[in-house]
């Protein structure tokens, strides 16, 4: 099972260094349709994986080429410090099944708008 886990990984990190993308919007879907976790676990999981620097390298890569405002991203991290911590809180409360329409309904809105838009 490890193995999948990584491959897993690996996926987000492709999506996420090509995307720009968070990588839970491959792994939480994965986690809970895939690996059987419920949407609090798979949350919770993601989570945990942005604790360690693992977009490092895809974000020096950024760097060199110009692209990272680094003040931008510092004022982001401190809003996504507060933010995650009362976000999670906020999940806690939440029923699994209902927290886990919330973010597709999320993600459709998100979709949506992109491919709509300009």
């Amino acid at each position: 099972m490890w193995g999948l886990y990584l491959l897993l990984g690996v996926a987000a990190g492709i999506a996420g260094g090509f995307f720009g993308i968070g990588g839970g919007i491959i792994l939480i879907p994965a986690l809970v349709y895939l690996f059987g976790l419920t949407q609090h676990q798979a949350q919770g999981t993601t989570l945990a994986i942005m604790v360690p620097p693992i977009g490092i390298l895809a974000a020096w890569e950024y760097w060199k080429q110009g692209n990272v405002k680094l003040g931008v991203a510092g004022l982001i991290c401190l809003g996504f410090l507060a933010g995650g911590w009362l976000g999670a809180v906020w999940a806690d409360k939440v029923p699994d099944l209902a927290l886990k329409k919330i973010f597709g309904v999320f993600l459709l809105v998100v979709s949506l708008r992109m491919i709509i838009s300009r």
